[in-house]
């Protein structure tokens, strides 16, 4: 009897399922020619006659200026030069600014000069990708809320090829798969990371694992099955891209493991401002009374400032130099809001505990000559995150002629800090104790030897260099063209 419930039961469920998807299946594919009938009546033909072909990148924070806005403006610039046919369109939710005020932003900020005007799609509902919407599960949240957005972008433009240069790979199936474009991405940082798996599965402590889930196994538990059905996802939307660009080997480890995708992912460095740097003429160090130790980074609290001011402290503390010239430690950044202003003060809290407040500066959105000047002054330039992925910081470092000591992890590990043609170009540390009988080290060798570590690293950061991103971002984007 119990059998013949479950059948009586089964059979209906199974059949009222198969109808639910035959129904699915049906509105997407009514979707997809609907979108592309509204394709057709949005697109208007150019002078020629012919319709240009529209190139999209979907990079909703495009007047931000940081490294990736870098790359975006650069990879736009590339394409115009490369390909005469072809109109380039970005999706922004910067609704505050015009479009001649992010071009002339980018020019501004980047020195980089569009060869052609670029068509801009301005996104209403940009708030629904913003972190502070989702206190919990904010990688879940964030990326249905792409979602929502890369629909609303969809409907306003449907592009002939689709580029997420932002890391919202949750639009690339609806971009793929309804509005029929070929589809690439830029990944700058993988929405979630193996590292992250290990340190929930640890029940490390760490800025974006708090102690009340790690002091709970069953809290730490629940977010280990959450990340794990996360990856799973984010693996399969991934996989979608026929083309995957990723920023350094860290990021390009973790994409082979997330997206299993390694025959259309490949490495494409973002374009550094290094020429700016080199062009400030290297010089033999004058004077070995006053040595600085330069850190170059956004308050954040991924970038560990705490440990770069207790390392500093030891050092100062443990009077390893002999002599012992006179050493100050500048932290050069940026701060975004009252979080970051807070988190500056807590650190200058910190240099009172440990006795070291009269040698650490802090300079707070400052010029870039400032900056140009600080770095070409430094003896040390200091980087503490630990799996950075990439490290646009640690190459204006060493493009500057400073002797870089950055985190043994992620790109410093991986691209950067490496030896150059057999030659060393800089160091790694992982601890406390490590910065502090690393910079001991640095500043015990002689002016020219130091000189010519200083070299090496700026005969290095060549492979950085915008030239060198517009070869191999061409080269990896040329599927999408065929």
């Amino acid at each position: 009897a119990c059998f013949r419930l479950l059948c009586s039961l089964l059979i209906p469920a199974l059949f009222l399922s198969g109808i639910l998807c035959v129904c699915l299946a049906v509105l997407l594919w009514g979707i997809r020619l609907w979108i592309q009938q509204r394709k057709k009546q949005l697109t208007s033909t150019g002078k020629d006659g012919k319709r240009p072909l529209l190139v999209a990148f979907f990079h909703p924070y495009c007047n931000a200026g940081g490294g990736g806005e870098r790359v975006l403006w650069c990879a736009i610039r590339t394409l115009q030069e490369k390909y005469r046919n072809v109109t380039c369109v970005v999706y922004t939710g910067d609704g505050d600014v015009t479009e001649e005020e992010i071009v002339e932003g980018a020019f501004r900020r980047f020195n980089i000069k569009l060869t052609h005007p670029v068509k801009f799609v301005f996104l209403e509902k940009r708030y629904l990708v913003e972190a502070s919407l989702y206190p919990h599960f904010t990688l879940l949240g964030q990326s249905l809320g792409s979602v929502f957005l890369g629909w609303e972008a969809l409907l306003k433009c449907v592009p002939d090829i689709y580029i997420d240069s932002m890391g919202y790979a949750f639009t690339l199936p609806l971009f793929k798969y309804l509005g029929c474009c070929r589809v690439g991405c830029y990944v700058h940082y993988p929405t979630i990371s193996t590292d992250m798996l290990s340190v929930v599965r640890n029940q490390d402590t760490r800025f974006n694992n708090a102690a009340f889930i790690t002091n709970n196994p069953l809290f730490s538990k629940f977010k280990l099955v959450y990340y794990y059905f996360f990856a799973f996802m984010y693996g399969l939307v991934g996989s979608c891209s026929d083309v995957i660009m990723v920023n350094s080997s860290w990021t390009l480890n973790h994409i082979l493991l997330l997206w299993r995708a390694g025959a259309c992912t490949s490495v494409v460095y973002p374009p550094c401002d290094v020429q700016t740097f080199l062009d400030v003429p290297l010089e033999e160090e004058k004077s070995t009374a006053e040595y600085s130790i330069v850190s170059v980074g956004q308050f954040r609290p991924e970038k560990d400032h705490p440990l770069q001011i207790r390392a500093f402290a030891k050092l100062l503390k443990e009077k390893r130099l002999g002599q012992q010239p006179s050493l100050k430690l500048i932290l050069v950044g940026g701060c975004r809001n009252q979080q970051d202003e807070e988190r500056v003060n807590n650190l200058k809290h910190l240099c009172e505990e440990l006795g070291v407040s009269n040698n650490v500066t802090f300079r707070i959105n400052i010029p870039f000559e400032e900056l140009k000047r600080l770095l070409a002054e430094a003896t040390i330039g200091l980087h503490t995150m630990w799996n950075e992925h990439f490290g646009i910081g640690v190459v204006e470092c060493m493009a500057a002629g400073t002797v870089i000591l950055a985190h043994n992890s992620g790109g410093p590990k991986l691209d950067i800090v490496v030896p150059y043609e057999g030659h060393i170009t800089g160091f790694l540390a992982e601890n406390e104790d490590d910065y502090a009988e690393t910079m001991a080290y640095i500043l015990s060798l002689s002016p020219e030897k130091r000189l010519e570590i200083r070299e090496n690293a700026r005969r290095s950061v060549h492979r950085f260099s915008d030239q060198h991103f517009e070869e191999t971002f061409l080269l990896s984007v040329e599927p999408l063209f065929k």
